[in-house]
């Protein structure tokens, strides 16, 4: 990579995650720390042992994939349409609060119009990898709490993902006819995803069921293929992921396949984690440090406080949106992707780019001290609140 093989990359990042991680754990600190500040000293802008963080940067978007893959494999359908039912109104009035929020930060901070309007709608949105990886498996599963957070994320990606393909047809020149045309294909690659499920993947998967290896190679193939499909016709692959994990949901063998691909998943998304540290430009902190504070300060105030006050509204308890807002407390890796496509578009400049990562490391960070010291996860501090 740049001077340095592949091998001697993986050997650095993970090698360098085990020793972060085991001081992590010594001092009570979340391992997302210990993997971006990996990031930080070894990446182009530190030590430089690990200079191409493009490549890093599209390997660990799999575990992103297989997140969201995983995430589909545990909703039915049914319940799923439920939630995102009745969390709609909430989704769409917090992003149109938060949007606005960080629009005028932007403004303040003399950015232009267009800059201020992107920082803005980097705002609006949870992210999935954090809000997914602190909840206890038991809470995703088989609580409210679970499945409000997840319908509301799943909201969100969905209008991220409409943004991004605004600003891919934007970029590519095709316009609205493109938008369009994508919106078009997203029912279609739904039936299709169910049909083959249906009529081939569940009858292959049950005459060669007790070979495991087989299941295995079957459900990455299945995950990627839908992935990859549905960038081909202008949607995301996590959604394309998504879709094929719920396509799969009602079957028996679901749950032996979420149980195989964690440990794949774990593996990307700690060189996802090590990637945003890595990308990230030390030497623009002193041009960045004030509204990027400011932002993640109004992030951190403003989600608890509107999602508690809109959760109300649909006659959820105050302690559930606190708790709801607190878990969604930070901006998401899909305000990352929007800043990187917005820079490659020339919307944005490589400082308001860099206001929206610096916010988005900040956040995470924040956000996940707030959440391992104060409620149930995986990860929390004490012996009290970590659940499995």
């Amino acid at each position: 990579m740049d001077g340095h093989s592949l091998v001697f990359s993986f050997f650095m990042i993970f090698t360098g995650a085990a020793v972060l991680a085991s001081a992590a754990l010594y001092t009570r600190q979340p391992l997302l720390v210990a993997y971006i500040v990996l990031g930080a000293i070894l990446g182009p802008f530190g030590l430089q042992y690990v200079s191409d963080t493009r490549l890093l940067s599209d390997i660990s978007h799999v575990g992103i994939i297989f997140l969201l893959f995983l995430l589909g494999l545990d909703m039915q359908p049914s319940h799923l349409l439920h939630m995102l039912r009745k969390a709609t109104l909430v989704a769409a009035g917090s992003s149109a609060i938060f949007m606005a929020a960080g629009y005028l930060v932007g403004l303040a901070f003399g950015y232009t119009q267009t800059e201020a309007l992107i920082i803005g709608v980097a705002m609006m949105f949870s992210s999935t990898i954090i809000g997914i990886k602190l909840l206890p498996t038991t809470v995703l599963h088989h609580k409210h709490i679970g499945e409000l957070v997840v319908g509301l994320l799943l909201l969100q990606d969905v209008i991220a993902i409409l943004v991004l393909l605004f600003l891919y047809s934007g970029e590519q020149g095709n316009g609205v006819t493109s938008f369009l045309l994508t919106l078009i294909a997203l029912p279609l690659l739904v039936t299709g995803a169910f049909l083959f499920v249906k009529y081939i993947l569940l009858k292959l998967i049950s005459r060669f069921d007790r070979f495991h290896e087989y299941i295995f190679l079957v459900a990455i193939g299945w995950c990627l293929g839908l992935a990859e499909t549905a960038q081909m016709i202008g949607l995301s692959a996590e959604i394309g992921a998504f879709i094929a994990g719920i396509a799969i949901a009602t079957s028996p063998i679901s749950q032996y396949i979420a149980t195989s691909l964690k440990p794949l998943r774990d593996f990307f998304l700690i060189l996802f984690f090590f990637s945003i540290g890595a990308s990230f430009n030390l030497g623009l902190v002193s041009e960045i440090i004030l509204p990027s504070l400011l932002l993640a300060a109004v992030v951190m105030v403003l989600k608890p406080t509107v999602f508690r006050f809109l959760l109300s509204r649909i006659s959820e308890t105050p302690q559930m949106g606190w708790e709801v807002g607190f878990r969604l407390g930070q901006i998401s890796e899909f305000s990352l992707l929007i800043a990187y496509m917005a820079t490659s578009a020339m919307l944005i400049g490589q400082e308001a780019s860099h206001v929206i990562q610096a916010t988005a490391i900040l956040t995470f960070l924040l956000s996940t001290y707030v959440v391992i010291f104060n409620y149930p996860s995986p990860i929390a501090v004490s012996d009290k609140l970590r659940k499995d």
